[in-house]
């Protein structure tokens, strides 16, 4: 098999990984590439399924399960709202399970109390617990009278 035909096979596997970004066949585009140099130096079809098959398999066994034990880690850093969960916020105006405003980071945010029946007073000290949209979800951070 001439080399170039391993190269249009390794553009076209390179090609499906971009599409599924599942890692199986950017490997295998890679072997396909060892099967073009192995092709290059002149070595027979067989020698050149063996590299592929070689390469494949290290690829496979070896850089796989490494690379997605990588992707499967959390991040390191949260952006967004991620990162106001767990902020101390101070209440502007009262707090209920349905409605009410907090200063969040410098800013005003609409709020509500996680513990439906809680009524937060304006002054208290909150927790946010999460963000619900446009929505923190606090917790008093004192036992409320």
């Amino acid at each position: 098999m001439p080399w170039f035909a391993w190269l249009l096979a390794a553009a076209a596997l390179g090609a499906v990984e971009f599409f599924t970004l599942t890692l199986v066949f950017g490997l295998l585009a890679g072997a396909a590439l060892v099967a073009a140099v192995v092709a290059g130096l002149g070595i027979g079809v067989f020698g050149q399924l063996l590299a592929l098959a070689a390469a494949a398999a290290a690829g496979l066994v070896l850089a796989r399960p490494v690379a997605l034990r990588h992707m499967a880690q959390a991040p390191l850093t949260r952006e967004g709202s991620d990162a106001l969960v767990g902020k101390r916020a101070v209440v502007l105006q009262e707090v209920t399970a349905a409605d009410g405003l907090i200063k969040l980071s410098g800013e005003p945010w609409s709020a509500r109390a996680l513990d439906e029946s809680q009524v937060i007073p304006a002054g208290a000290l909150v927790d946010v617990m999460d963000i619900e949209g446009a929505t923190a979800v606090v917790y008093p951070r004192e036992l409320l009278p």
